[in-house]
Formats: structure tokens, C-alpha cells, sequence
């Protein structure tokens, strides 16, 4: 697949991310090794059985809406369906192709909604978004009018569900790349926003993660993260010694007090909470794109103010810092 990005490639000489080339395709190439994911090449075939087709109409700044329905003939229309199908489950949405509508497991539209009128204006802007899935975001960034959007996520799922998108919206500057955030070169210093949404309680050391995240940026740069919080002091923390909500890769999740003195020891200039939201079972849901266990299943069956575990529910925070 190291084709898809040689357009990006090309653009990064003589940028601040040029000294990324060096390691780049090497990083593609071995985050996109089908020896290392069984699945790859089913997904890769999905990829390149898609119809090509007219695209007459795109929205990436009020929706992801990419063709219509009547840019395609039925049997198109079928196989366009069925090629989406073969990369289920589809989390992060919705996405609509010609008329297909992909109803993801994540109403992400909601919480974008909930982002942007706090944030910096991304017009112009050369754009991070770590831990991005298939780049929902991103392409929500370039609808503001980003001048580079650049996804990092190291599940190549989301890598093909995301140039399966862009597979009808053309050479646009928006890219997403196989790897975690400790593949990028110590230091980089390049964007002027950095994403980092549903990342933080995934990550061992969480302060490692926000000094990562503070290399991303740009003197000025802004951070813009979104993560799982509880309620409570500074200094407060749940660490919970099993699972949480089904998931068995949470490690820290602090009250919004904590996340800003984390923030500020990391160096990060003006932390602040710009929204707080209880996660509800019509945002993150069940759907025919995402058939397995969500939300719902989660929580406390007698009571939805506690995950499965008795731990309180999911409630989520953005935060802005500046470097």
C-alpha cells in the first residue's frame, strides 16, 4: 500500500517534517505487513474491488458525505456496499457513500460538534490526530479547511476503512499512517494542532504520552485531547486493577483537576476543560456497521451510573493547552 502515501511523501520534502522521511516508508511498509495481521489481505482486496465512480457532491465540514446515490448504477451500488461491508465493525462516524449510509458505533459527528467551537480555527493549519481510527476526524479537519491533516493509528482496519474514503474524494492532503505515536521523530515540532481523543487511559504512562504529545507542536500549537475523567479533587485517579466498562487496556483515569496539573507539569501552557459530557447509549451504540457489545452492555444493567465493574460510568472531557 505504500503507493496510496507517495503523494504524501513527495509533500513532506522541504517541510518541517522532512527529516521524518528517513523512517517513513520503512514504518509504512512494516504497519502494513500482512504477515504481522492475518486479515490485511481481505481488507486490502475490499480496498481495491471499489467501483470507480462519479462523485458529484462532497461535504467534509457539516457531515462526511462523499457522492450520491445517483452518481452510481445499482450493480456499482452492490458491490460498493459489499466492499464496505467486508471491514466491519465501523466505529468512528457516521459516513455516508453515495447514499450508503455507514451508521458507526460512535455518533463522533456529536462530539465534534462538542470540540470545534472551542478550538482554535483549523483553517490553514497543519493538523495531528493521534489514535485517529479510520480518520473521521481528520477529514472533519480538512472540511474547516486544513492545509495537512496527518491520522496516525496503528490497527490497519482503520487504515483501509479510511483509503477506502479517499478512494472517492480524490489527492486530497489528508493521509492516515500505520503507526503509534512513539514512531514519530523525538522533537518534531511541526503541527499547529494536535489531537489526541480517546487516547490518554489506553496509554501505561499518561505522562509520557502528554510530553509526546507537547513534541507534536509547534511553538503556540494547540492541544486539543478528549479523554475519560472522574469526578473528583486534584490528585485524584481511579487505576482500575481490572477492567473498565470491558475494556482491559484503561490504566489511569483522573478527575479534571488532575488532567490539568498533569498538563502543567508537562509544560503545556493555559490547561482548561471546555467540555464535560456523560457518554449515553444513543452516542456510542449497537448498529448493523458495528454488530458486537457497546455501551449498553457495559454498564450496570440495575444501574447505568456504573460500568459492569462498579466503577462510575463514562464521562468524558476535552481539554485545551497550548505548547
Amino acid at each position: 500500500m505504500l503507493t496510496y502515501y507517495q503523494p504524501l511523501l513527495h509533500s513532506l520534502v522541504n517541510t518541517h517534517l522532512e527529516r521524518w522521511l528517513m523512517q517513513l516508508p520503512e514504518q509504512i511498509t512494516s504497519g502494513l505487513c500482512e504477515q504481522r495481521y492475518g486479515d490485511l489481505a481481505t481488507w486490502r482486496q475490499a480496498l481495491g474491488a471499489l467501483p470507480n465512480t462519479i462523485v458529484s457532491y462532497i461535504d467534509l465540514k457539516n457531515t462526511v458525505t462523499i457522492g450520491q446515490r445517483t452518481d452510481c448504477n445499482p450493480e456499482s451500488l452492490a458491490q460498493l456496499e459489499q466492499c464496505l461491508k467486508t471491514l466491519i465493525p465501523w466505529r468512528k462516524g457516521p459516513i455516508n457513500i453515495h447514499g450508503i449510509c455507514i451508521d458507526t458505533e460512535w455518533h463522533s459527528d456529536w462530539k465534534w460538534q462538542r470540540v470545534l467551537p472551542h478550538i482554535a480555527p483549523l483553517a490553514n493549519r497543519q493538523i495531528l490526530d493521534v489514535g485517529c481510527g479510520n480518520g473521521y476526524y481528520c477529514l472533519r479537519s480538512y472540511g474547516e479547511g486544513a492545509q495537512r491533516v496527518i491520522g496516525i493509528d496503528p490497527s490497519p482496519r482503520f487504515i483501509v476503512q479510511f483509503y477506502m474514503m479517499k478512494h472517492f474524494l480524490g489527492d486530497i492532503p489528508v493521509d492516515v499512517l500505520p503507526l503509534g505515536i512513539e514512531s514519530l521523530p523525538e522533537h518534531l515540532q511541526a503541527f499547529d494542532s494536535t489531537f489526541s481523543m480517546g487516547v490518554l487511559y489506553h496509554r501505561r504512562s499518561p505522562m509520557d504520552h502528554l510530553k509526546e504529545l507537547k513534541a507534536t507542536l509547534q511553538p503556540g500549537g494547540q492541544l486539543i485531547l478528549e479523554t475519560l475523567l472522574i469526578d473528583g479533587k486534584r490528585g485524584d485517579t481511579l487505576v482500575p486493577e481490572g477492567r473498565y466498562a470491558m475494556m482491559n487496556n484503561v490504566w489511569f483515569i483522573p478527575s479534571a483537576d488532575t488532567l490539568i496539573s498533569w498538563l502543567r507539569k508537562c509544560g503545556f501552557k493555559n490547561p482548561r476543560l471546555v467540555d464535560l459530557n456523560q457518554t449515553s447509549t444513543k452516542e456510542q451504540r449497537q448498529t448493523e456497521w458495528m454488530r458486537f457489545h457497546s455501551l449498553a452492555e457495559f454498564l450496570d444493567p440495575k444501574d447505568n451510573r456504573k460500568t459492569m465493574e462498579g466503577h462510575p460510568a463514562p464521562l468524558r472531557g476535552v481539554f485545551l493547552a497550548e505548547a
